[in-house]
């Protein structure tokens, strides 16, 4: 599942390289939780958690039903 998840993010990633972020995978649990670390300026972004849930998540549970969540760390 980590390669699936990996070949969505590669899709995500210019969106959050555009506005000077980027995006990595930090672990996939056996529950279907992606765990990622957003970096740059999305690392420090007060939007950050609307990024993650409303963009992020959307993405990857639309591409892979099997994910529950998706945290930051």
């Amino acid at each position: 599942m980590k390669e699936k998840v990996e070949a969505a993010l590669k899709k995500i990633r210019p969106m959050l390289e555009r506005d000077g972020g980027n995006i990595e995978l930090v672990e996939v649990t056996p529950a279907g939780v992606v765990k990622v670390k957003l970096t740059g300026a999305c690392g420090s972004c007060p939007m950050s958690q609307m990024t993650l849930k409303m963009g992020v998540e959307r993405v990857l549970r639309q591409e892979i039903p099997e994910i529950k969540s998706v945290e930051a760390v």
